[in-house]
């Protein structure tokens, strides 16, 4: 899998192409560029598989590559030291992204995952990791499911609840469609809780504006405003009843 490192730090990216030649045997670091400029001439003579795209590139940004191309055709792997906010921004696009210093085991698996990855849906995921990071409220309006079809975008406001199945997880939504995804409910959980989800079960994540009932019980249980019940685990019910700001 041929690669380019796009990093305007030559010592950084030097470091990186050394940590790919070490323990990613299918990666060949075909160039390293220092500029948009010398990324494009090099994308362009080397048709790369995946490109390392630094963020933070003296005057421009790592963005900035975008905006020559109408049809991304490689992978991209973001390296990164922003902030955690931005860094959600990637999560709730599912793009991949490593932060600097890097990790061995997480760029191993980056590197699978571009393996893996078919672009076909890589322009629609930049456009709502920009729309995310130039959100002036900090709001991810959007969220990129991995399925086995290939990438499904939701509103995150359509989700009624999350239910765990063993490192799947399915998404129930407003419209009583749902989805399945190949990544754990805890995933979703660090996504969401900040987006007024809560997680009333090991079992259930829920959109707290979705209930429209809880029932009294040893740990009670909520409905839903698809009808649908479910127990509130007792180990959660003092955290959950003051998320809600009730008291029983």
């Amino acid at each position: 899998m041929k690669s380019i490192i796009v990093d305007d730090e030559l010592k950084s990216a030097e470091s990186l192409k050394i940590l790919l030649t070490d323990f990613c045997e299918n990666v060949k670091v075909v160039a390293i560029c220092q500029n948009i400029n010398d990324a494009l001439k090099a994308i362009e003579e080397e048709e790369p598989d995946v490109v390392f795209l630094d963020i933070n590139l003296q005057r421009e940004t790592g963005f900035d590559l975008f905006d020559h191309f109408s049809e991304i055709r490689f992978s991209i792997i973001f390296t990164t030291a922003f902030s955690e906010y931005a860094i959600k921004a990637f999560r709730y696009a599912a793009l991949d992204y490593l932060l600097k210093p890097v990790d061995i085991d997480q760029l191993r698996e980056a590197v699978k995952k571009a393996e893996l990855r078919m672009t076909a849906n890589l322009n629609g995921q930049l456009e709502n990791l920009f729309h995310d990071l130039k959100s002036q409220k900090g709001e991810f309006l959007k969220l990129a499911l991995p399925t086995l079809e290939g990438l499904v975008f939701i509103n995150v406001d359509d989700i009624i609840y999350c239910e765990a199945s063993s490192n799947y997880t399915t998404i129930f939504l407003a419209n009583n469609q749902k989805h399945i995804v190949s990544r754990s409910l805890k995933e979703y959980d660090d996504l969401l809780s900040e987006r007024n989800f809560f997680r009333i079960h090991s079992a259930y994540l829920v959109s707290l504006k979705a209930i429209k009932k809880y029932v009294k019980g040893e740990g009670g249980y909520v409905v839903l405003d698809n009808d649908v019940s479910l127990d509130v685990s007792k180990r959660k019910k003092a955290a959950f009843l003051a998320r809600i700001g009730a008291k029983v």
